[in-house]
């Protein structure tokens, strides 16, 4: 909350090392040999060694809203436009507009992704 107050908002960016466990029942993996579990939403290895995050894009915007007060719109805001303009992507992603490639999210009322497009195809 102390950076958010330090610069525009669509300076940051949310962003996850999502690993393999992402979305998935089987909550273990192997890299580079080792075997990696998921524990309370971390990614570790033997000896509790940290090796990534169980985090999806959705649950980091669900973060940015619960844990640092964002509107969801701010929070999205932060998932979409402002990495694609980081990553000069914003005349062809990011936002709603004409001519924008179609790729949306479709959420309900608690959050939870129910349909996605990319590039208008779902």
């Amino acid at each position: 909350r102390i950076a958010l107050r330090t610069r525009p908002l669509d300076r940051f960016m949310l962003v996850t090392d999502a690993m393999p466990t992402v979305g998935m029942t089987d909550k273990r993996f192997t890299l580079q040999g080792q075997a990696i579990t998921v524990q309370d939403g971390v990614c570790v290895g033997p000896g509790g060694t940290l090796a990534g995050s169980d985090l999806d894009m959705i649950g980091a915007v669900r973060n940015a809203v619960d844990m640092l007060g964002l509107s969801l719109e701010e929070a999205v805001m932060t998932a979409s436009s402002a990495p694609a303009a980081f990553l000069g992507l914003a005349a062809r992603r990011g936002t709603i507009a004409p001519g924008m490639a179609a790729d949306l999210v479709l959420l309900d009322d608690h959050r939870n992704v129910v349909r996605t497009w990319i590039d208008g195809r779902g």
